[in-house]
C-alpha cells in the first residue's frame, strides 16, 4: 500500500488535478485506490447535502466506491480559508477530530491513497493548529503540486524546507501549468529541478480551465508517474 499527503505551492496550484490523476493512473493498472479531500470550503448545496468539487473528482476515481461524506467529512460553504469558513458557522476544526476520520477511512487498505490538503501547506485548521498537521500525525511521505506561474520557485523552495522540517519525507513534485502565458516556462523548470531536493514526477501542461474535471484528469494522468515507480 502506498499512502501520500498531496500539498501545494499555494491555492489552486493544482493539487486536485494532480491528485485524481494519479488515481487515475493507477486505475489504468488495475490498482485499487482511494483520494480523500478531509476539508473542503467552496461547497454548492445539492439535494444529497454540501458538495465540492475537487472532493466529487476524488470520489469518482477511487476505487471500490466510497460514500462522499468519507472523501469529505467537513464540508464549508464559504469559499474561503477553511477555519474563517468553518468560524463562520460557529465551529472549531480540531486536528485531532480529523485524524480520527481520515484514519478510519484509511482502514480499509487500497493500494494508492491520496490525501488532498486544502490551499497551501501552511493553511490553518484553527488558532493553534494547522492542516499540515494531519500529515505528520499520520507520518505520510508529501507529494508537492508547484502551479507554473510567476513566483513559483520561491514558493516551491519554501514549501519543500517547510515540509522537511517538520520531519517529513517529500515523495516528489508534480509541476503544473496553471498560468497558459507563463513566461520562461523551461527555464523555471530548469530551476526547480536544480533547486528541489527530490524527484520530479510529472509536468502536466496547460489543459484548459473550462473541461470536466474528469476529463481533464485522465489527460493530465498521461503526463505523470505514480511516486515508487
Amino acid at each position: 500500500m502506498r499512502r501520500y499527503f498531496v500539498t501545494g505551492t499555494d491555492t489552486d496550484a493544482g493539487k486536485t488535478l494532480v491528485a485524481a490523476a494519479m488515481l487515475a493512473k493507477a486505475r489504468r493498472r488495475g490498482l485499487t485506490t482511494l483520494g480523500l479531500k478531509p476539508v473542503a470550503a467552496g461547497c454548492e448545496h445539492t439535494p444529497d447535502g454540501l458538495r465540492n468539487a475537487d472532493a466529487l473528482a476524488l470520489q469518482a476515481f477511487s476505487y471500490p466506491g466510497i460514500d462522499y461524506t468519507v472523501v469529505n467529512p467537513i464540508a464549508l460553504k464559504p469559499p474561503i480559508a477553511p477555519h474563517l469558513a468553518a468560524a463562520r458557522a460557529n465551529w472549531t476544526i480540531r486536528l485531532a477530530q480529523l485524524h480520527d476520520l481520515v484514519a478510519a477511512a484509511m482502514r480499509e487498505p487500497r493500494d494508492l491513497t491520496l490525501i488532498e490538503g486544502a490551499g497551501g501547506w501552511r493553511v490553518p485548521l484553527n488558532d493553534d493548529e494547522d492542516l499540515s498537521g494531519l500529515a505528520g500525525r499520520l507520518d505520510l511521505p508529501v507529494i508537492l503540486v508547484v502551479g507554473l506561474r510567476l513566483g513559483c520557485i520561491n514558493h516551491a523552495r519554501l514549501t519543500l524546507e517547510a515540509i522537511r522540517a517538520e520531519g517529513l519525507a517529500v515523495a516528489g513534485w508534480v509541476a503544473s501549468q496553471v498560468d497558459p502565458e507563463f513566461a520562461e516556462r523551461e527555464a523555471n523548470l530548469a530551476t526547480l529541478r536544480a533547486h528541489l531536493p527530490a524527484p520530479c514526477l510529472g509536468v502536466i501542461p496547460w489543459l484548459g480551465d473550462n473541461g470536466d474535471d474528469l476529463v481533464l484528469a485522465e489527460r493530465a494522468a498521461d503526463y505523470l508517474d505514480l511516486p515508487g515507480d
